[in-house]
């Protein structure tokens, strides 16, 4: 009853569309992180 809910009602998919919207922001924002953790480190270890 509640997936089917979840699937079929306008409420649900909204619900559905939330979380996955979620979920990848966090993933691009991770990637975004790290990816910037390991320029600065590679620019703090450079000899002048």
């Amino acid at each position: 009853m509640a997936m089917q809910e979840l699937f079929t009602t306008d409420i649900g998919l909204l619900s559905l569309f939330t979380i996955g919207f979620i979920l990848a922001m966090a993933v691009f924002i991770w990637r975004f992180v790290k990816n910037n953790i390991r320029k600065d480190s590679e620019a703090h270890h450079l000899p002048q």
